[in-house]
């Protein structure tokens, strides 16, 4: 103990003796500094790494940055001075870039409504090129850059004009919908093994479906009958179409796609396996094999015309589709329920096909 005495003894002599050099403002800040960190470890206290907020580091790198070097290295620190340097310059920095910040940083940020503008014409118009939107923009007495309608269109990941002009199939599918049709052959066997071959057709706005007939020998006659009463029927519903999309069947003869010429009807034949260009009557028939079709015994050809009839009714006065609102065909989508009426809902079931097609309605 007594050699411990002396040792603290002569040790804290020759730093009374460091001191007397020092001015008082170096050792004020000295003081200063030992007392904040004392601060930080008793805020601290129980935990296994002492952590300095950017507040303590601010004011520690602004007290201890006027020391000497040599005693800033002598002081009792719980960092290295290296660091307190580094804490001082990273200070400098932030202050340089508020005070050295440009009050202009480049050109302003175009105007949402001219964004939305231009993107509005591009979609409208997918032959514009951007100097064309460039041009019906000064029209409109809006003043921008052609460079600035370039970013735009660059921005959203819009093609340029020439690209954006050619016209897809699934294009010429929506734009034509009101005047297209499509029709396809189904193929479904009986119990007693007899194959039976049924023929349908769809309207690309509406999604109404009409069944023209199924057959066990899809003959050109009996096709031909098919076209004609397709024609009929479209003529009695006060319809206009003008295309009808069929694929490349050996069933079509020559004299079906010529009756259908004589009532302003033009076939447009899909490529060589590619069903994709008949999209949404495959979407059909596969909707009829899965809700009709595969889960129901087929007796005799009699009975395939009740079970299509009733899917017919169900499909086109019923069945919600996602492309029109979910609506039917031949139903508009109702009107939302009163708030009064949901709390207290009465639905009755109605069952086509024996329980195989279930419709649901409210009770009167």
């Amino acid at each position: 103990m007594l050699l411990r005495l002396a040792y603290l003894t002569v040790t804290n002599l020759f730093s009374a003796l460091r001191l007397l050099p020092m001015s008082d403002r170096d050792k004020d800040a000295e003081i200063l500094a030992l007392r904040h960190q004392i601060t930080v470890l008793e805020r601290q206290l129980g935990t296994d790494r002492i952590k300095f907020t950017p507040a303590d580091r601010a004011f520690l790198a602004a007290l201890l940055i006027t020391l000497p070097r040599q005693a800033l290295r002598r002081l009792r620190l719980l960092v290295r001075p290296d660091t307190v340097l580094r804490w001082h310059r990273d200070l400098m920095k932030r202050r340089h870039a508020r005070t050295c910040r440009p009050k202009k940083p480049g050109q302003p940020p175009t105007v949402h409504s001219i964004r939305r503008l231009v993107l509005r014409l591009v979609r409208e118009n997918p032959s514009w090129g951007y100097r064309r939107v460039h041009g019906e923009l000064a029209t409109l007495g809006i003043k921008a850059a052609a460079s600035t309608v370039w970013e735009i269109l660059t921005s959203e990941g819009i093609d340029p004009a020439p690209d954006r002009a050619a016209t897809t199939w699934a294009d010429f599918l929506r734009s034509q919908a009101d005047a297209l049709l499509a029709c396809d052959f189904i193929e479904t066997v009986t119990l007693t093994g007899q194959r039976q071959y049924i023929l349908a057709v769809i309207e690309h706005a509406t999604r109404r479906i009409r069944i023209l007939g199924t057959t066990a020998h899809p003959t050109a006659a009996w096709v031909s009958q098919a076209a004609r009463n397709l024609a009929m029927d479209l003529t009695d519903a006060n319809t206009t179409f003008v295309y009808l999309i069929r694929d490349r069947d050996a069933n079509y003869p020559a004299l079906f796609d010529e009756i259908l010429s004589n009532a302003g009807i033009q076939v447009v034949r899909t490529g060589i396996r590619i069903p994709r260009m008949n999209a949404i009557m495959e979407r059909w028939v596969q909707t009829c094999r899965h809700e009709v079709l595969d889960r129901t015994l087929i007796f005799n050809e009699h009975h395939l015309r009740h079970a299509l009839h009733q899917f017919e009714l169900h499909y086109n006065l019923h069945r919600p589709h996602q492309a029109i609102d979910q609506a039917a065909p031949l139903r508009p989508a109702p009107e939302p329920l009163p708030h009064a009426q949901i709390t207290q809902l009465k639905v009755r079931r109605r069952d086509r096909l024996g329980g195989v097609l279930h419709e649901y309605q409210h009770s009167a």
